[in-house]
């Protein structure tokens, strides 16, 4: 089974989705399970007005639903729709107001890489060591046409769905949550 994915193809949506509380707060609800504004409030720093806010819009825009299993009448309780978020860059380079919406989602993904990357080398010593030897931290620099990219990319994909779907039901307490990244781009130099 594929993993879920929400495709961004206007840019009324892609703005939606770029604002930075809101980018927040559907990470969380994916990693952390379902939540309420004042759940999330207190988790990210916000207040609960906010949070409920830019709820509101992520839900309109089908980013998150209603979890099907509400706490309480009072507070509404939240969850993912979907485990990707996903968009062709190329649907929106023709246009300046998108590219400009594009600019703001690079930084913010920049940014949230970073930090991901920040807490693991500043953490690491306190994970087991079959968890340090695990993870995996490279780069490299090959020569490809844009199919052969596209191929690989695809296949990679079939690999984490692949392992995805085998951990998604597993209540194995020694499983935990991975981030992963992938980056695969062009370059004509490298700056070390």
């Amino acid at each position: 089974m594929a993993l879920t994915k929400k495709r961004v193809e206007d840019l009324e949506t892609l703005r939606a989705f770029t604002h930075p509380l809101r980018m927040r707060l559907l990470a969380t609800l994916r990693f952390d399970g379902p939540a309420t504004a004042s759940d999330l409030g207190r988790r990210l720093g916000e207040s609960s007005g906010a949070t409920s806010y830019h709820l509101r819009q992520l839900a309109r825009f089908g980013f998150i639903v209603e979890d099907d299993e509400q706490p309480s009448r009072r507070e509404r309780r939240w969850k993912a729709a979907h485990e990707l978020t996903s968009w062709e860059p190329t649907d929106f380079v023709d246009d300046p107001a998108a590219r400009s919406v594009l600019r703001i989602l690079a930084r913010e993904r920049i940014h949230f890489l970073v930090e991901q990357l920040r807490r693991w080398y500043e953490g690491r010593q306190h994970w087991s060591r079959a968890w340090v030897a695990a993870a995996q931290d490279s780069d490299m620099v090959i020569r490809m046409r844009p199919a052969d990219l596209d191929r690989m990319g695809r296949e990679i994909w079939d690999v984490i769905t692949r392992h995805a779907n085998a951990q998604r039901a597993s209540d194995d307490p020694e499983a935990e949550k991975v981030v992963l990244f992938l980056h695969a781009m062009p370059a004509r130099d490298v700056v070390a």
